[in-house]
């Protein structure tokens, strides 16, 4: 019995391995049109777990205006390192922080295919 039990944990433990690297491989994967719906659908999740009142999204849209605050920015480059891979603003070379959701989102889709 406890064989069948260890047995099973262990199918489990490596199911959940595999699909996690079915996820990081397909993250991998992740287009420009794809990053750009990944992005804003953190932006949606997060302003809901935060109980934030979030503006409609749209490229022109502020950052500072979307009705998210630093906690929920942070939040979301968090996830969006776990989910694409890469976190644009880790490095040295960032000079201007995006201002609007459209730059935040090119900040994603910019970043060279090889670094993903």
């Amino acid at each position: 019995m406890l064989s069948s039990g260890l047995k099973l944990i262990d199918s489990v433990a490596q199911l959940s391995e595999k699909q996690r690297r079915e996820r990081m491989e397909t993250s991998l994967e992740v287009q420009p049109m794809s990053v750009r719906s990944t992005v804003l659908s953190q932006f949606e999740i997060v302003a809901k777990e935060q109980n934030k009142e979030l503006e409609p999204l749209s490229d022109q849209l502020e950052l500072l205006d979307s009705g998210l605050d630093s906690l929920c920015f942070a939040i979301i480059v968090a996830r969006l390192e776990d989910l694409l891979g890469v976190d644009p603003f880790s490095g040295d070379d960032v000079v201007d922080l995006p201002v609007t959701v459209g730059d935040f989102i090119r900040f994603y889709e910019d970043v060279p295919a090889v670094a993903r």
